[in-house]
């Protein structure tokens, strides 16, 4: 007879517990039924910043019928009341009753709200549920200025939240950096610079005092502990946490000193009938916040359940990387050097913003922790050194060096079998070889029978490399073909057309691949054809092939609408110009925006709208600004000698030279570039994916910085050039990407790739090792001679402008875009205030509101 088994709980460790039990030797073993206490089902609390891009949809780990189908009984939004030990049986607070055989709590922590006063006024939040973010972003719609309370992984992320919600935010930690228990001083200092940055206010060293609230109860400020104050009246208490055991102390369980229910190495309770996993569990008397220790806990009670010998818990690896408003940031091991005697070897970079602790042992054989802020690359392997205890390189120093100057010798090959590669899971390297011999010989496949890189997605890389380096062992060929339709790489795909003087996907399909095309070959094909022949991406032969943004010559945008954006070369903009850009931004009733990279976005266009935007951009001498490409996006620019004091060189006209020349381009990825007047480096050219900085004798060049998320420093390629030596240098590099470089692969991973890197780069394109420098000038040549703006030419095709509606049978605007005033421009509707429209149209005419 199946054991009857309650899970009271449904987060990410209760959805894992389920898992476990429903599947391999556990299905049919157990009669399950778990009972949540919100109105969803499982989804992904580390993510749930991502629940405004993606929706609550976005976030699911599960759904009602995937529980039903698994045999499991799933009760929502039903709290559990009571648990009687002597009946054992539960109750809920709906009165519903359950016996059990055996009974887990996974019931997570709640929000720690430390007591300041005035916390309950009308306005103040916490930061733990999707709910909350709903309540949050209802608020937030009529609010300008908000504020958190908590300077940890948990307040950054709301932070982050409140920043995506178009808030002035700042961030009220009470220790003297943020992010205490994760970095140092040194590393929280340039964590303050990166989030400072992006307009954040951060107040460390500082506690909340008192919200102020109205005479109503809603707030309208934060009065902080050294007298000063915040106009604020959105306060979201993000503090930490406390887990979740008061139904342990009601029933008479045993609960640690500073809380949680208190369990044994097989996840036991003083009840051996009853057993507690995750952030509600103590072990060794301290409970975990992280998803790790909890997954690893649901593991050992699964076994437990099942009567299984095995597994124990012992020590928790607390190793964390996050992306903390868009800066890495990863602690793990003895990240601050406790153990006696251990070797600290730091690098600071403010330039580039990066921050790097490691720490080694007293007799310099182990690694043991470190601290990564602002370049967390190399994180994976760092971490899978300590936990395997793998000899450190001759030069300890070589680890701190970004990937692409670290020697090598250093990757996941020269680790153990017993290196963790997935430390949320717990995968060590043995698991995945295994898997990989035993026929998972793809990421997808590993990833779904070793759980592997399902979590924070951090050791995706890593696992992707030892796939790689597996597969030659055991023979395999590694497969380095585009997609299932053409049986080689980009890079041999463009040789191929050039050499064969393809023009068509359809010609190239015919020759050298198979099938009818999918969503990965048409568009690198598109872009592949582009950079070579430069013909127009909306021609008939080639419009099918485009994506979306590339369809239409603009960016989709979360509610449906496009952006707009011409080209405003170097940022250099007449007073006329911007009188046109005002005027038809109000005549469409646009959002506009400067962007970080000196142009003008205009934001809200109806599909329908593109074309009569254009048409008027257009007379008024604009162009295209391939916004919506993979393409060079702009060469930005400080005023340079023209105007500042400190300039050398003309930056502005230099910039306008480039970026007229460039603009057009197509490449594997989209391009970014700046002109820096003169060493103080306004223009930010060295994190560009090429840079040129003014000397007293000429310019400099660099290149392959950028790096997307994973920001990356630009290296220095040529030194006090003359304009046509820049342009010649420039010409070469950037078709020697395009020729070389993967599909969606930035300049940054690509040099990174590059086998003798910066060096070997620099034999080819100042020094020709090749022998292709003609040929690469030659070919950027013909893209600069052919180029035509997208724009004009889709205006002057009738049967191109036909696309540009929304209903094939009707030329009327799509009635789901809906938009909402906020600081004087328009905005997309939250999914929120449009069910609230639609509950006002549709309501019966003279039925009142519900008070």
């Amino acid at each position: 007879m199946a054991t009857k088994l309650v899970i009271v709980g449904n987060g990410m460790v209760g959805h894992r517990l389920v898992e476990l039990c429903t599947s391999g030797d556990n299905a049919g073993r157990f009669d399950i039924t778990v009972l949540g206490e919100e109105r969803r089902p499982a989804y992904d609390r580390v993510n749930l910043t991502k629940f405004f891009e993606a929706g609550a949809d976005g976030l699911a780990l599960a759904s009602t019928d995937a529980y039903a189908a698994a045999g499991v009984r799933l009760l929502l939004g039903d709290a559990v009341a009571a648990v009687d030990r002597a009946a054992r049986r539960v109750r809920t607070a709906a009165g519903v009753e359950l016996a059990y055989d055996k009974l887990v709590l996974a019931t997570g922590s709640t929000p720690f709200v430390p007591p300041v006063e005035g916390r309950d006024a009308a306005g103040c939040f916490v930061y733990r549920t999707i709910d909350d973010l709903e309540g949050i972003a209802a608020a937030a719609a009529s609010a300008g200025v908000g504020a958190v309370i908590g300077g940890g992984l948990l307040g950054l992320e709301a932070a982050n939240a409140l920043r995506k919600l178009g808030l002035e935010t700042h961030v009220v930690e009470i220790a003297p950096r943020l992010m205490a228990l994760q970095v140092d001083d040194a590393g929280g200092a340039v964590l303050r610079r990166h989030i400072e940055s992006l307009g954040v206010a951060v107040h460390v060293g500082v506690s909340a005092k008192k919200v102020i609230a109205d005479e109503a109860g809603q707030v309208l400020g934060l009065q902080l502990s050294d007298g000063g104050q915040l106009d604020t009246s959105l306060v979201v208490f993000s503090a930490g946490i406390r887990p979740r055991d008061e139904l342990a102390r009601a029933a008479g369980l045993a609960v640690a000193r500073r809380g949680g229910v208190e369990i044994d190495a097989r996840c036991r309770s003083s009840d051996p009938d009853i057993l507690a996993i995750g952030e509600c569990a103590a072990w060794d008397g301290r409970c975990y916040g992280l998803v790790a220790p909890g997954y690893t806990m649901a593991q050992v009670a699964a076994d437990e359940l099942a009567g299984a010998p095995g597994r124990r818990l012992g020590h928790f690896d607390m190793s964390t990387k996050l992306k903390l408003l868009g800066v890495d940031v990863a602690s793990f091991g003895d990240a601050f050097g406790l153990e006696g005697g251990a070797h600290t070897l730091r690098l600071i970079d403010n330039v580039a913003g990066v921050y790097k602790q490691l720490v080694v042992s007293a007799d310099r054989q182990r690694l043991l922790g470190g601290i990564l802020v602002g370049d967390a690359t190399q994180y994976a392997q760092l971490v899978a050194m300590v936990q395997s205890k793998a000899a450190l390189p001759v030069k300890v120093e070589s680890l701190l060096l970004p990937p692409g100057d670290a020697p090598a010798g250093l990757g996941v090959e020269a680790l153990p079998a017993s290196a963790t590669i997935c430390s949320c899971n717990n995968v060590d390297k043995g698991a995945i070889c295994a898997a990989i011999a035993g026929g998972a010989q793809a990421v997808g496949p590993l990833k779904s029978c070793t759980k592997a890189g399902t979590s924070c997605g951090s050791c995706v890389p890593l696992l992707d490399d030892l796939l790689k380096i597996e597969l030659k062992k055991l023979g395999v060929a590694v497969n380095n073909a585009l997609c299932e339709h053409f049986p080689c790489s980009r890079q041999d795909l463009y040789q191929l057309v050039r050499l064969h003087r393809i023009k068509t996907f359809g010609e190239l399909l015919a020759r050298h691949g198979r099938g009818q095309g999918c969503e990965i070959c048409k568009p690198a094909v598109a872009s592949i054809l582009a950079s070579a022949w430069n013909e127009p991406v909306l021609e008939r032969q080639h419009r099918p092939l485009q994506d979306t943004n590339d369809r239409y010559l603009a960016n989709i945008q979360r509610d449906g609408t496009y952006s707009v954006i011409p080209r405003v070369a170097a940022g250099e903009i007449t007073p006329e110009q911007l009188v046109t850009l005002g005027e038809i931004a109000r005549k469409y009733g646009l959002y506009t925006k400067i962007t970080g990279a000196q142009r003008i976005d205009m934001l809200g266009a109806r599909l329908e709208q593109l074309p009569l935007i254009w048409r008027e951009l257009v007379d008024a001498g604009f162009e295209s600004g391939h916004a919506y490409g993979k393409a060079l996006r702009t060469v930005k620019s400080c005023v340079g000698e023209t105007w500042c004091r400190y300039g050398v060189q003309d930056s502005v006209g230099l910039a306008v030279r480039l970026e007229n020349r460039y603009k057009g381009l197509r490449s594997p990825h989209k391009l970014k570039s700046a002109v820096s007047g003169c060493a103080r480096e306004c223009a930010e050219a060295q994190g560009k994916d090429f840079g040129v900085i003014a000397t007293e004798k000429g310019w400099n060049l660099y290149v392959c910085g950028n790096g997307g998320m994973k920001p990356q420093h630009a290296q220095l390629l040529a030194t006090d050039l003359d304009e046509s030596t820049l342009v010649k240098y420039v010409d070469r590099f950037l078709m020697f990407y395009v020729r070389t470089a993967d599909r969606l692969q930035r300049t940054a991973s690509w040099l990174n790739a590059l086998e003798g890197g910066i060096g070997y780069l620099r034999e080819v394109i100042v020094d020709d090792k090749l022998g292709i420098a003609a040929e690469l000038e030659a070919e950027m040549a013909h893209v600069v001679g052919t180029y035509r703006c997208e724009w004009k030419d889709a205006l002057e095709d009738p049967h191109k402008l036909a696309q540009f509606r929304s209903f094939v049978n009707s030329p009327a605007p799509d009635p789901s875009l809906v938009f909402i005033r906020e600081r004087g421009q328009p905005r997309p509707a939250h999914p929120h205030e449009k069910q609230e429209l639609l509950d006002r149209l549709t309501r019966a005419p003279g039925k009142k509101e519900a008070a």
